[in-house]
């Protein structure tokens, strides 16, 4: 499998999960923007990472320019895509990793905190993507991914932000993969799982993230990235990674409970075994568009 000449744009990619996307793509020949704000992991400050990774890629033979924007405003979402246009003329690939934390149990959380990491990760997450969106539209070809997690997904304690941010990207991979399916655009969900200096912060957690155990490696999550961007790559899927490990989770449903139009509270709590019963459920067919 080969990116020779591809543009991908990974957002937050000045270490962590982002700065293996992007060695990985610019290894098997991709063109890369490594855009990252380079704050700390609530989203303050700036710094020098990006330039950092771009050295590291540029050392080992490969493309690659920094951009420094906020995926958390439109207009400096949009200038990132611009620099990849400005530098390489199109966007092929566009892989939303940025992100912050303010974890705290929800009774303990500020909105400002709530508002904050929804605005990084969801909106960021769209803010980018529609920039990137017309070039793909247009050219009729695109693979995008949006960085979910199991803290959305499954659910975890502290997170209710982060969490709620993570499980609306599935929402919206669900609406893109459908829009995008006839114009060769692909939208996936990733769902990660490493040791970061992000990870280091969760509740309860104590990584050794200069030192993370082997399988921990955020290494180890890229093949699953780089499998969502190829040219056979699924379209609406959501794949883990973790450790060498990979797998999909999909949503099934069970059997529907017909109680017809004149159904009462009491109709269906006499039905209720049955509504919860998931022992034959299957995976949810999503209906094409109507043309």
């Amino acid at each position: 499998m080969s990116f020779e000449d591809k543009v991908a744009v990974v957002t937050g990619a000045g270490g962590g999960l982002g700065r293996c996307h992007a060695l990985e793509f610019a290894k098997r020949g991709a063109k890369v923007v490594v855009n990252d704000l380079g704050g700390s992991v609530d989203g303050a400050g700036s710094g020098d990472m990006a330039d950092a990774v771009v050295e590291e890629i540029t050392a080992a033979g490969g493309t690659a320019i920094a951009n420094k924007d906020s995926v958390a405003d439109p207009e400096s979402a949009k200038r990132i895509i611009d620099t990849a246009i400005d530098a390489y003329g199109t966007i092929d690939i566009l892989v939303n990793n940025a992100g912050i934390l303010r974890d705290k149990s929800f009774k303990n959380m500020t909105m400002a905190d709530w508002d904050m990491v929804l605005q990084v990760h969801l909106a960021g997450t769209a803010y980018v993507t529609h920039a990137a969106w017309p070039i793909m539209y247009e050219k009729n070809y695109g693979r995008i991914v949006f960085t979910s997690s199991g803290s959305g997904i499954f659910g975890n304690f502290g997170q209710a932000n982060y969490g709620a941010a993570k499980m609306g990207m599935l929402g919206l991979m669900n609406v893109l993969a459908l829009e995008g399916a006839s114009h060769n655009i692909h939208v996936n969900c990733l769902g990660p799982g490493a040791a970061t200096r992000m990870t280091n912060t969760v509740p309860g957690r104590d990584d050794n993230i200069a030192e993370p155990p082997p399988e921990q490696a955020p290494i180890l999550v890229s093949p699953a990235v780089l499998f969502m961007c190829s040219d056979d790559a699924p379209n609406g899927a959501v794949i883990h990674a973790a450790g060498g490990r990979y797998f999909r989770s999909q949503i099934y449903v069970n059997e529907s409970v017909e109680l017809g139009i004149g159904a009462t509270f009491e109709d269906l709590e006499a039905e209720g075994e049955k509504l919860m019963d998931m022992s034959t459920a299957k995976p949810f067919e999503r209906r094409r568009p109507r043309r």
